[in-house]
């Protein structure tokens, strides 16, 4: 699997993992959602994109190397 291939799969487990939040948030309401929520939740967007970028980076890297080698 290159690393574009695992930034995909990233990305879809993200919005996998959103609809299973706003499905559970249907139910836990309490102060404690609301932590956890902004403990772990409002953190990945920027993560991941940052993760997207660094994955992008390696795949650029990981063709250099595998062209070089040839």
């Amino acid at each position: 699997m290159s690393a574009r291939v695992g930034a995909t799969n990233l990305e879809e487990a993200v919005r996998e993992l959103a609809r299973h939040w706003q499905h559970t948030r249907n139910y836990w309401r309490d102060q404690k959602a609301l932590e956890f929520e902004r403990t772990y939740l409002e953190k990945l967007p920027h993560s991941i994109t940052r993760a997207k970028q660094i994955m992008e980076e390696m795949d650029l890297l990981l063709r250099k190397v595998k062209h070089d080698c040839e």
